[in-house]
């Protein structure tokens, strides 16, 4: 059974900094692209970041640019999103996301697999 399970949320104060990560397991991700998407209440779905299997690729959402970072421990089928400089307006559910093709894409519906979510809240 394919799973992605994040986790590493939690409340964080403006200015502050959270590393989420995600664990993917039942089947090889090798050669998959991996993302983060983040969704707040009453808001659409939307993009963070995302990257190659080997990380070699990463794009980010304008929002994040800078701030964020991608990082993969492929050896553990993990991805890791470093968070620094929060603002209140990071706070969301995050979820992780993979699919079999290769290159990071920015749509929902890019991505075959999804994880829960882990919840981020920064306050002002």
């Amino acid at each position: 059974q394919v799973q992605l399970v994040e986790s590493g949320g939690g409340l964080v104060q403006t200015g502050g900094s959270l590393r989420l990560s995600c664990a993917a397991s039942g089947r090889t991700f090798s050669g998959y692209a991996m993302g983060w998407f983040r969704q707040s209440p009453g808001k659409e779905r939307e993009f963070v970041g995302a990257a190659t299997w080997t990380g070699t690729i990463t794009v980010y959402a304008d929002s994040v640019k800078g701030r964020f970072t991608i990082s993969k421990d492929n050896a553990k089928q993990m991805m890791y999103l470093q968070m620094n400089s929060l603002k209140p307006e990071d706070t969301a559910v995050y979820y992780c996301a993979a699919d079999p093709f290769p290159y990071p894409r920015k749509g929902t519906s890019d991505y075959r697999y999804w994880g829960q979510g882990t919840q981020v809240t920064v306050s002002s």
